[in-house]
C-alpha cells in the first residue's frame, strides 16, 4: 500500500508541474492569438526545416555511439547494422517517454536478446548508455553554465541568481567518475549493488559522444529560431529546460520543456515565434523519428512472414510480436492526442468553405464532435493494446479508420488523416501480437497512465480556451451552428471528449473486482486434477497439497497454482496446461496481483518459455539447475555402475525388498508410514515443509503410488511417486526413512523406482533441483550470481548445496536451469524471504532444519 501511495505521489507531482508549466505558457501567451502562432509556423523557411531534419538524422547517428561503446564495454561485438537498428528504435522511444529509457530498454531487450546477448549483458548496455547520456549532459551543462552563466528568472524563486553555481554542481559527478575510471578502479559498491566501471580508454569517447549528442540536439532547435542569441547562451537555456523536463517526470518533458524555453527566451524573442518553433522541433526531433521507428517495426512484421526461411529469422519471429505492442501503444496514444488537439483548434477557413459546397452542416458538426470522442477512445485503448487485448486491437483499427474519415469530413484535414493512415497500415499486419481475450475494463490503470491521460485532456481544454480567447463567452454559444462557427464546435467537442472519458471511468469503477483468492477448495482441486493427469511435468502434482489457490484459464484447460506470502503472490512453476494458454493466463494473474497491490512472482520456471515472463516485464534470476535421468538409456550395467550394483546387492542380502504400492492400498499402510515419517523428522530436527515440497498429510499421500522398502517385513523407508501425462516424467516427492534403515537405502529406493519407471514406459526420472548450482562467479557475473556461487561453495555448514549436486550427479542426469521471475531486482531480497518463509511454513521453519 505504501509503495502504491509513493508511486501515486510521484505521478501527482509530475501532473502538478505540468499544470504549472501550462500556467506559465498561458501567462506568456496572454497577448497572442493562435493565428499569429500558426502564421509564424507557416512562415519558417523550408531550408531551416530541412537543415533541422538533417541535424536530427546526425543526432540519431551519433546516438549509435552509445551502444557501440556499451558493447565494447561488455566485450560483445555486433555488426554496425544491428547496433544502428537497436539504437535508433530504442532512442526514438526513450526520447518520447523520458530519459528513464524504460520504453527503449524494452525494445533493446527484444532486439539484443535475439542477437545472442544475455539479460545481464543487455542490462549492462542500458546502464552504460544511461550513464553516458547523463555524463554528456553534466559535462556540457557544467561547462556552459560556468562560461556563459544565465540569469535565473525571479519567477522561479531559486536561491541563486545565475547558473554558475549550478555549473559547479554539475561538473562534480563528472570529475568523481573520471577519477574512478582513470585510476583503473574496477567497481563501485553502493550498499548491496556493485557497479563494474568501464576501462579508462572508454572514458574520453564516452564523454565525447554524449557531449556532442547534447550539443547537436540543442542545435536543432537553435537553427529553427530567428537569429537573436549566441549558440553558447542558447545551449545553456536548452539544457536548463531539458533538466526541468526530466525532473518533472512528464513523458518527453512535454509542456514543462516548452514552458522553460518560453520563459527564458521571451525577453529576446516574441512568444508566438518561440511556440511555433517549439512545435516544429517537437515534430522533427521527437515524433518523426518515433513514426519512422514504428514503420521499421511494421515492415519487419511483414517481411518476417514472406522471407522467414530466406533470412533465417526464427529468433526474430519469436521476439518481434513482443516488440510490436509497445510500439502501437505509443502510436495509438499519440493518434488519440492528435485528434483531441485538432478538435480544440479552428479549422482552416478556406477548406471549410470548400467543404460547405459539397457537405451539409450537420455532417461537419457531427464529424468534429465524433473526432474528439474517437481521440479519447484511442487514449484508453492504448492501455488495452499494452495489455495485448484482442478487442482493443479491433476497436483501435475501427477507430483509427473512422478517425481518417472524420478528419477529412470535419475540415479536410488531410495532414492529420495521413498520420492516421500510417498508423492504420502499421496496425493491420500486427493482428497476431494481440492474443488476449481479456476485458477492456479489467486491468488497472497505473498512476503513470492516469497522469499522461490527464495531461492530454488538460492540454485539450487549455488549447480550446486559448484558441478562442478572443471570442466572448455566452450561454447561447453552445447552440450556435454555422460553417464559420469554430468556437462552438470545439467547445462541444471538448465536452464530448470529457463525457466520454468520465463514462469510461464510471464503467471501470462499476466493473466488479475479482474476489481475493481462497486456498484448498475441494472443487478447485478436483477441477485441477483432470488437467494434471494430462500435463507432461510431474511438479503439477504440487497442486494437490491443498495449500494453494488456483487461477483457471477462461476455457478451463489450464491453471496457475499460487500462494500469498507477504506482498508476494508466488506461483509454483510454469502454468499447468497447454502452452498456448500460458501467455493469457500469466497476464490474468499479473492483473489480479495488480488489483490487490501484490507482486507477481513465478518460482522455479523453466527456460523454454522465458519470453512469456519477459513479455510481462519481469526480471529473471537463475535459482539453480534441475536434474533429470533419461530412463530410456538408463542401465545398471557397465563399469561405471558397479557401485550401484554393489549397493543393491548389499541391501538385498540385508533383507531389504522393494514394493510399489498403488494409491488404493496406501490407507492401510498409513500408520506404519507415519511412524517412519515421525522418526525421520525427529532425527533430522526439522519439521514439515510446504508449497514446493510435499508434507505428510494423509489426504495427500493417498492420491499417489508409493515406493516402500521393507526390512525383514517392516517398512523402513518410503517415497511418494509423482507421475505425469503421457508417461513423460516420473519423480519422487516425500522421502522418509527410519533409524532401522540400512545405509544406502535411498539409493536403493531411487534405483528401484527408476527400474520400475523404465519398465512402465516413462521417459524421464526427475531428481529435483540443486539450488544455486550452475551460477557463475566470474568478475563480470551479476551480483546475485556471484553471491549464489559463493554460497554454493562455502555455505556447506548450513545447507549441503554441493553435496546435493554431487549426490544427483552420480545418476548421470541431464541438467536444465530453473529461474525465478519477479517484478524488479530491487524487490528480490524481499521476494526470496517470502518464498523461504512460505516453503518453511513460517520464519520459525527457516531456522529449523
Amino acid at each position: 500500500m505504501k509503495a502504491r501511495l509513493l508511486k501515486a505521489l510521484g505521478a501527482s507531482i509530475g501532473l502538478i508541474l505540468f499544470v504549472l508549466a501550462l500556467w506559465v505558457l498561458h501567462t506568456e501567451l496572454d497577448r497572442y492569438r493562435l493565428h499569429e502562432i500558426l502564421r509564424y509556423l507557416h512562415g519558417i523557411p523550408t531550408e531551416q526545416v530541412v537543415f533541422a531534419a538533417l541535424l536530427t538524422a546526425l543526432s540519431y547517428l551519433i546516438m549509435t555511439g552509445y551502444d557501440f561503446l556499451a558493447l565494447r564495454y561488455i566485450d560483445h561485438p555486433l555488426s554496425g547494422r544491428k547496433i544502428a537498428t537497436a539504437s535508433f528504435i530504442g532512442y526514438a522511444f526513450s526520447n518520447n517517454v523520458g530519459l528513464s529509457m524504460l520504453a527503449g530498454a524494452s525494445v533493446r531487450y527484444r532486439l539484443y536478446s535475439s542477437w545472442g546477448l544475455s539479460g545481464i549483458d543487455i542490462t549492462k548496455v542500458i546502464f552504460f548508455c544511461t550513464v553516458s547520456i547523463w555524463l554528456g549532459f553534466l559535462t556540457l551543462g557544467g561547462a556552459v553554465f560556468l562560461a556563459e552563466p544565465l540569469a535565473i528568472p525571479r519567477v522561479l524563486h531559486l536561491p541563486f541568481g545565475t547558473t554558475r553555481l549550478l555549473g559547479v554542481f554539475l561538473l562534480i559527478p563528472v570529475l568523481v567518475y573520471a577519477v574512478f575510471v582513470l585510476l583503473n578502479k574496477r567497481s563501485i559498491r553502493i550498499r548491496d549493488f556493485e557497479i563494474v566501471l568501464p576501462s579508462g580508454r572508454l572514458f574520453v569517447p564516452q564523454v565525447g559522444v554524449a557531449t556532442l549528442d547534447w550539443a547537436i540536439a540543442g542545435s536543432i532547435l537553435f537553427v529553427l529560431l530567428p537569429p537573436s542569441i549566441s549558440f553558447p547562451s542558447f545551449i545553456g537555456i536548452y539544457l536548463l529546460a531539458q533538466l526541468a523536463g526530466l525532473v518533472s517526470q512528464v513523458p518527453g518533458g512535454l509542456g514543462v520543456f516548452e514552458a522553460m524555453i518560453l520563459l527564458l527566451l521571451s525577453p529576446v524573442l516574441p512568444a508566438s515565434s518561440i511556440i511555433g518553433t517549439l512545435v516544429i522541433y517537437r515534430v522533427t526531433y521527437y515524433l518523426l523519428p518515433l513514426l519512422i521507428a514504428a514503420i521499421i517495426l511494421g515492415v519487419e512484421e511483414i517481411v518476417q512472414r514472406k522471407e522467414m526461411l530466406q533470412w533465417g529469422a526464427k529468433v526474430i519471429t519469436q521476439w518481434l510480436p513482443y516488440m510490436v505492442p509497445p510500439t502501437l501503444t505509443v502510436i495509438a496514444f499519440l493518434s488519440g492526442s492528435l485528434l483531441l488537439l485538432s478538435g480544440a483548434t479552428p479549422a482552416i477557413s478556406t477548406r471549410i468553405a470548400w467543404l460547405s459546397s459539397y457537405l451539409p452542416l450537420p455532417i461537419i458538426e457531427v464529424s468534429h464532435f465524433l473526432g474528439s470522442v474517437v481521440g479519447v477512445g484511442l487514449l484508453f485503448l492504448a492501455r488495452g493494446l499494452q495489455r495485448r487485448i484482442d478487442t482493443a486491437y479491433y476497436l483501435t483499427a475501427i477507430l483509427v479508420a473512422g478517425g481518417i474519415v472524420l478528419s477529412l469530413l470535419k475540415g479536410l484535414d488531410y495532414e492529420e488523416a495521413s498520420v492516421l493512415l500510417v498508423m492504420f497500415l502499421i496496425l493491420i499486419p500486427s493482428r497476431h501480437s494481440f492474443y488476449r481475450k481479456g476485458s477492456l475494463f479489467g486491468g488497472r490503470f497505473t498512476a503513470g497512465w492516469l497522469v499522461v491521460i490527464s495531461i492530454v485532456l488538460i492540454s485539450t481544454a487549455w488549447l480550446t480556451f486559448f484558441s478562442y480567447k478572443h471570442v466572448e463567452y455566452s450561454p447561447d454559444l453552445w447552440w450556435r451552428f454555422a460553417f464559420a462557427e469554430n468556437a462552438p464546435r470545439s467547445l462541444r467537442a471538448a465536452v464530448g471528449a470529457l463525457v466520454a472519458a468520465l463514462a469510461y471511468a464510471l464503467a471501470k469503477i462499476l466493473h466488479p473486482l475479482s474476489p481475493r483468492p481462497v486456498t484448498g477448495r475441494e472443487d478447485d482441486l478436483e477441477r485441477a486434477l483432470s488437467i494434471i493427469r494430462e500435463f507432461p511435468a510431474a511438479y503439477a502434482n504440487l497442486a494437490l497439497l491443498g495449500d494453494k489457490a488456483f487461477l483457471f484459464s477462461e476455457n478451463g484447460k489450464a491453471f496457475i497454482m499460487y500462494t500469498i506470502s507477504g506482498r508476494s503472490w508466488i506461483v509454483m512453476g510454469d502454468p499447468i496446461g497447454p502452452e498456448s494458454e500460458w501467455s493469457e493466463l500469466t497476464w490474468q494473474f499479473c492483473e489480479l496481483c495488480d488489483r490487490f497491490g501484490g507482486w507477481p512472482v513465478f518460482y522455479e520456471v523453466g527456460s523454454d518459455n522465458l519470453y512469456v515472463y519477459i513479455d510481462l516485464g519481469m526480471t529473471l534470476v537463475k535459482l539453480g539447475e534441475e536434474a533429470r535421468v533419461d530412463l530410456e538409456t538408463f542401465t545398471l550395467e557397465g563399469k561405471s555402475r558397479k557401485d550401484f550394483r554393489y549397493a543393491m546387492n548389499k541391501l538385498s542380502k540385508e533383507g531389504c525388498t522393494f514394493e510399489l504400492v498403488e494409491p488404493q492400498d496406501i490407507p492401510a499402510l498409513l500408520p506404519e508410514l507415519k511412524e517412519v515419517s515421525d522418526a525421520w523428522i525427529a532425527d533430522k530436527h526439522t519439521r514439515e515443509k510446504g508449497f514446493s515440497l510435499g508434507s505428510f498429510r494423509e489426504d495427500y499421500l493417498v492420491r499417489f503410488p508409493s515406493g516402500i522398502v521393507r526390512r525383514d517385513g517392516r517398512i523402513v523407508a518410503f517415497a511418494t511417486i509423482w507421475t505425469s501425462g503421457n508417461r513423460e516424467e516420473l519423480s519422487v516427492d516425500l522421502m522418509r526413512y527410519s533409524r532401522q534403515a540400512p545405509s544406502g537405502v535411498m539409493d536403493y529406493l531411487f534405483l528401484k523406482i527408476m527400474e520400475w519407471g523404465k519398465e512402465a514406459g516413462y521417459h524421464w526420472f526427475n531428481l529435483g533441483m540443486a539450488p544455486l548450482s550452475g551460477l557463475g562467479d566470474k568478475s563480470l557475473a551479476p551480483v546475485w550470481n556471484r553471491i549464489g556461487g559463493l554460497v554454493f561453495q562455502y555455505a556447506e555448514h548450513f545447507y549441503n548445496f554441493q553435496g546435493l549436486r554431487l549426490y544427483k550427479e552420480k545418476f548421470s542426469p541431464q541438467w536444465r536451469p530453473r529461474y525465478l521471475a519477479s517484478p524488479t531486482t530491487l524487490s528480490l531480497p524481499i521476494v526470496l524471504t517470502n518464498i523461504t518463509a512460505l516453503t518453511s511454513r513460517g520464519f520459525k521453519g527457516i531456522v529449523s532444519r
